[in-house]
């Protein structure tokens, strides 16, 4: 379709560009073997944070953990809190990541939820920019997965050999390589 000048750009929906990434590639490509399951039950639940500094992003955090820790897991399996607004340089995201798991200690969380990190330029440690691998972990926006521990422990038991999945996603990385994400990611 062509855009008439006189248009409006479409306007970005982090849900919605998140929920494809979900079901494109975390899905899609089996990157992460547990995640259909709770997917296909509508067990997770997609949160926009509006905030704009670290601080107005770790409150948003308390909320969604104390939210999830209070609600059934039948009802809310898993989070994914999607904060475009906040925490775009990956480092500085990295660095958030240190104050996100010291709110999990004060509030008493560990052993019980932990977090899970993606970002559009997320690097493991020791890796180029543009090593496929790093792509197991790229989102469309900034995002913090918040998860049960005790649901992560049942897939875990219930999934034939859990060590060769990293492998495996690695793998998938190289064969598909990052513009190969991205046109998934796009349709093409």
């Amino acid at each position: 379709m062509i855009r008439d000048a006189g248009d409006p750009m479409p306007t970005p929906d982090p849900i919605a560009d998140t929920r494809h990434w979900l079901e494109r590639a975390v899905i899609g490509l089996n990157l992460c073997p547990f995640a259909k399951a709770v997917h296909v039950k509508q067990q997770v639940r997609f949160v926009l944070s509006e905030a704009t500094t670290p601080d107005a992003l770790l409150a948003d955090l308390r909320e969604e953990l104390l939210y999830l820790q209070a609600t059934d897991p039948a009802t809310t399996d898993t989070t994914l809190l999607v904060h475009p607004h906040v925490l775009a340089d990956f480092l500085d995201y990295n660095d958030f990541l240190e104050v996100a798991d010291a709110l999990l200690g004060e509030l008493g969380l560990d052993g019980e939820l932990q977090i899970a990190s993606f970002h559009p330029d997320y690097r493991f440690a020791g890796t180029a920019f543009d090593d496929p691998g790093n792509g197991t972990n790229r989102s469309p926006y900034p995002t913090l997965h918040l998860l049960r521990e005790s649901s992560i422990d049942r897939a875990v038991a219930a999934y034939p050999d859990p060590d060769v999945i990293v492998s495996r996603n690695l793998e998938t990385m190289e064969r598909l390589g990052l513009d190969g994400l991205q046109r998934l990611l796009r349709g093409d």
